[in-house]
């Protein structure tokens, strides 16, 4: 979680106290469209009740997937209502953003740091494993199918399915799961990839384990894929444009 999404958070959460209100079904079946007016033909105070319950539940699920040390819900709601309210703050909104500014610098330091040295231990471990390759950069591969076909240069296009997890074998881009082949350029491609497919005829296919400085390295990509992730990929080298 980012400052912008904590500054988002201060600002949408209000704390209203009351009951959501919920009304019994009647015996008769509604249609689709009487019912998603019936979500509207409430008295006004109940719809800011259930809007404000939504914004917290939202908050709260943030929160849980990506937890402060020591969360304190208490301190979080004062600072929230004393924002909300326009009440004097325990602290200036200066002084409130360098202390996330810092405090997530930090987290993200750790990551990095913890990615890092789980995936070093796990390249270490893996390359005793038989059939696994090493080459002078640090990737490591995995010949699953051997093809027969010429092999991709640099200035090539090619197509391929691939299968791409982080080492704990959690799923975060796959062409073989939607069920249609990617085209791109052999350059165009974390440098992992790019050194592999010019050692692989067409046909092949092949597992790749590498490491973070042949991937996204330190900036990650996305939600998926974190600071410093060693990657594992089974890729197939499907054909090569125009060859």
């Amino acid at each position: 979680m980012n400052i912008r999404a904590i500054s988002l958070i201060l600002c949408l959460l209000i704390a209203v106290p009351g009951a959501i209100v919920a009304q019994k079904s009647k015996t008769k079946k509604k249609s689709k469209k009487e019912e998603v007016k019936d979500q509207f033909d409430v008295p006004s105070y109940t719809k800011a009740d259930s809007l404000s319950y939504s914004l917290g539940m939202s908050i709260g699920s943030n929160l849980k997937q990506q937890p402060i040390d020591g969360f304190n819900g208490e301190a979080f709601k004062t600072g929230v209502m004393d924002a909300y309210k326009g009440k004097q703050t325990m602290m200036t909104e200066e002084e409130s953003s360098q202390m996330l500014s810092a405090y997530f610098t930090m987290k993200q330091q750790e990551v990095k740091k913890e990615n890092l040295e789980k995936g070093m231990a796990f390249l270490e471990e893996n390359k005793k494993q038989e059939g696994v390759q090493v080459l002078p950069s640090g990737l490591q591969y995995k010949v699953v199918k051997k093809g027969e076909g010429p092999k991709p240069t640099t200035s090539d296009q090619v197509t391929t399915h691939y299968h791409g997890t982080l080492i704990d074998g959690t799923i975060f881009d796959s062409s073989v799961e939607r069920g249609e082949p990617a085209t791109f350029p052999v350059s165009g491609v974390i440098k992992g990839w790019t050194e592999a497919l010019q050692l692989m005829n067409v046909g092949s296919k092949w597992q790749l384990f590498i490491p973070p400085d042949l991937a996204y390295g330190e900036r990650g990509a996305g939600a998926a894929i974190g600071p410093n992730a060693t990657l594992v990929f089974e890729v197939e080298l499907i054909s090569i444009e125009g060859k």
